[in-house]
């Protein structure tokens, strides 16, 4: 099965859904977005509930991975985060308010997102695997697939991750740890990217989408 693998969304449905419309073939690829649905951009909640219903409408062609901006949410919800408040949180719980959404509703699905998806040619991660760790897999280690910015380990199959956009605005390949990074600050605005990947797990197509100005403040 082709994959369509998308890159950090914080919040910009419509640039996110313009994407889906145009390059997703339900019929003939998996979607897997990398994680932060949520934050700096004008539509955290719609964002998650498009996101729910995509879920519920193809169950097995519809991935959502867990980024560090949902792990900063779950936190804020079980115990308080004054961090994410002070970066985002703020902006994204009044936008919950605006459309009488509770956040804490939706706990249960974000809890329950997974931290990568694997084939036998890929390794999907939010942030990656770093060549520091020992269980990248723990959700709070710095150095986990949600936070690291380390250099990546180069495991044996191409890595496709975001969390640290690039600096060029557009994807950007590692040779040395055989790793795609598709975060090009959606929420800047910049544009939102995505990558096609054939039965073969190679790159047949890297897409970029300009932000649509009614995703972002400016």
């Amino acid at each position: 099965m082709e994959l369509l693998v998308v890159g950090d969304v914080h919040g910009c449905f419509h640039t996110f859904s313009k994407l889906l419309d145009e390059h997703w073939d339900s019929d003939k690829q998996i979607l897997v977005q990398l994680g932060d649905l949520l934050d700096r951009g004008n539509f955290s909640p719609e964002i998650l509930l498009y996101a729910i219903e995509l879920q519920q409408k193809f169950p097995d062609k519809a991935c959502f991975l867990k980024g560090n901006h949902e792990f900063e949410a779950i936190v804020h919800v079980e115990e308080g985060n004054e961090n994410w408040l002070r970066q985002c949180g703020e902006e994204t719980l009044k936008q919950f308010e605006r459309k009488s959404i509770e956040l804490a509703s939706y706990m249960p699905w974000m809890k329950s997102l997974p931290l990568y998806y694997e084939t036998d040619h890929v390794f999907i991660s939010h942030a990656g695997i770093s060549q520091s760790v020992d269980d990248p897999f723990e959700e709070a280690h710095p150095e986990s697939v949600l936070w690291t910015r380390s250099p990546l380990k180069n495991i044996g199959k191409l890595q496709i991750i975001g969390h640290t956009p690039c600096q060029s605005g557009r994807a950007e390949f590692d040779a040395e740890s055989h790793t795609l990074n598709i975060d090009t600050w959606a929420y800047r605005p910049n544009g939102l990217s995505a990558v096609k990947i054939n039965d073969e797990g190679q790159v047949d197509e890297i897409l970029f989408v300009p932000t649509l100005a009614i995703d972002v403040s400016v």
